[in-house]
């Protein structure tokens, strides 16, 4: 180590600004941006895309219902799916507060083979929704081989298929109206890094910043505005129906943020970037990562992981699990 800061010390100052000059490009094309839509603040969707109905899934807790509140306080009607049993009330709420707004209920499970798309559909009949947000997500902790194939095709299902059959439906509605609006997609940070002991959630959530990212390419043009967030952790039941307790997520937990936090910053983001990480967290873990290699960070991860006490633990009863 003092012969590494030796040689770097010696180094020529023209080779220190040779490196220093492109990292300070980055930090600029990474930061402005940021700072930008902060100085903007948020947006009134309904007033930027002449809209009238939004489409928010997941929107019976936490993320989900923080969006559905903030559309309803700009004057939006909201269809709103989710799970019973928080579904019911949560637009009872929802009615009562907004009374001036319409609220549409719509209970269904994002399983493969369900006919939840057919259920919205039938929901949104007759209405022109503009603004979609697919929020619903769910996490699915421990081994991946210790855990049932169906309830990772699920996970899948929810987090990743969904979301790509209601974007289809709407944004095909949206170009053959000539409508303007957006779709935003609730993601994570865990798409830009290895995720073990969450397999799936980190490969959908990867999925769906990618998607995201591509689509928005299509639709520009077209005046749909796409935008996909990184929230950092937010306290909300995502943490509650955790099966297998991971380090990480209880250390993440203890900085989480009220789901009410968000909204505004979505709102912020939509139009003026397509992918926006939020928070602290989110943006600390970009600018880390985005300093390693992926193939060299998902190396170091395989070999470090197996010595850390929590892959420790939860590797004793691997293989007795169901499979």
């Amino acid at each position: 180590m003092v012969f590494l800061l030796s040689a770097l010390a010696s180094l020529p100052k023209w080779l220190y600004m040779l490196l220093a000059a492109p990292t300070c490009l980055w930090l600029a094309a990474y930061v402005l941006p940021l700072l930008y839509i902060r100085l903007r603040g948020t947006q009134d969707l309904k007033k930027k895309y002449g809209a009238e109905w939004a489409l928010v899934t997941g929107g019976s807790t936490g993320i989900g219902r923080a969006i559905a509140e903030a559309l309803a306080q700009q004057g939006l009607n909201v269809v709103v799916q989710g799970l019973e049993p928080e579904l019911t009330p949560a637009i009872k709420e929802l009615q009562t507060r907004y009374a001036s707004q319409q609220f549409v209920g719509v209970a269904c499970s994002f399983a493969p083979g369900g006919d939840y798309l057919d259920k919205i559909k039938q929901a949104t009949a007759g209405k022109d929704i503009q603004l979609v947000f697919n929020n619903a997500g769910f996490i699915v902790t421990g081994f991946f081989d210790s855990q049932p194939l169906g309830k990772h095709l699920v996970n899948m299902e929810c987090n990743a298929t969904a979301a790509v059959a209601i974007t289809h439906h709407f944004a095909s509605l949206m170009v053959k109206n000539n409508k303007k609006g957006c779709i935003v997609f609730t993601s994570s940070a865990s798409a830009y890094i290895p995720n073990p002991f969450a397999i799936i959630y980190g490969a959908t959530k990867a999925f769906m910043s990618q998607f995201a990212a591509s689509i928005a390419v299509e639709l520009q043009c077209k005046g749909i505005d796409v935008c996909v967030v990184h929230p950092s952790p937010v306290a909300s039941h995502f943490y509650n129906k955790v099966e297998h307790k991971i380090d990480s997520m209880e250390s993440f937990k203890k900085v989480a943020v009220a789901p009410s936090e968000l909204p505004g910053d979505i709102f912020a983001s939509v139009g003026r970037c397509v992918l926006r990480d939020v928070g602290g967290t989110a943006i600390g873990m970009r600018l880390g990562v985005s300093l390693l290699p992926y193939n060299a960070l998902a190396h170091l991860i395989a070999v470090v992981a197996p010595f850390l006490p929590d892959y420790k633990q939860n590797d004793k009863g691997r293989g007795m699990a169901s499979s």
